[in-house]
């Protein structure tokens, strides 16, 4: 394989990563608050999280990317391509990350939070102190699902033409007319980042656990007192 073939692949992977982790960074905001709305006592945010959880999850996200890419320019909004990739990406996996948020902040046990009442914390600092503490240390296994499935959703926008690892790999299987062997290389290139981002994420929940452990011994003190 040429130089400039490797180098289009090289181009491609850069894009793939930049649309993972921006769409993974903006998904995040999309799940927290989408989740935390979720439980609001507010009806109208109750009311708006639960339309765009329900609503973003029955739709195929490559749907949404036509219709940011195609339809709305129609309407007089041209969106850059990189972030109409990256915004469809993250709707779509935020609204499955707002119910993991939700799912682990239900699940803090309600004896810990009557106790952090009848110490007069604030309901900010039963949030910040108590429960998202233990709460991140549940979601990150499945935040780490989501993630891979952010990876391998990136191959979709190839579909709009924007030059990503499966872009370029189409650019080189067409060069060299080798599909198995450039289809082969693509597997395993998924494949690796893949394995590296659950790892990464192995990382993160273990070091998210050592954290729970270490700050939950001064809040006991603090109770004990």
């Amino acid at each position: 394989m040429s130089t400039g073939l490797w180098l289009r692949l090289l181009d491609g992977l850069v894009v793939t990563l930049e649309l993972t982790v921006f769409g993974a960074a903006i998904g995040l905001v999309f799940a927290f608050a989408a989740g935390l709305a979720r439980l609001s006592p507010n009806r109208v945010l109750r009311g708006v999280a639960l339309a765009y959880t329900e609503g973003f999850r029955g739709l195929p996200a490559l749907v949404v990317l036509f219709w940011l890419v195609f339809a709305l320019p129609g309407l007089g909004l041209q969106l850059e391509p990189l972030f109409a990739g990256v915004l469809a990406l993250s709707l779509n996996i935020g609204a499955y990350g707002a119910e993991v948020v939700r799912g682990a902040v239900v699940s803090v046990p309600t004896a810990q939070l009557e106790a952090a009442t009848a110490l007069n914390f604030t309901p900010w600092q039963r949030m910040r102190l108590v429960v998202l503490p233990q709460a991140l240390v549940a979601m990150v296994p499945p935040f780490g699902n989501l993630l891979v499935e952010l990876l391998k959703a990136t191959a979709l926008v190839s579909l709009v033409y924007l030059q990503d690892l499966t872009f370029q790999g189409q650019i080189v299987r067409a060069a060299t007319g080798d599909t198995a062997a450039t289809f082969a290389g693509l597997l395993v290139g998924y494949g690796v980042i893949a394995l590296v981002l659950t790892r990464l994420m192995k990382l993160v929940e273990r070091r998210a656990a050592a954290s729970l452990g270490r700050t939950t011994r001064p809040l006991a003190v603090e109770g004990a007192r």
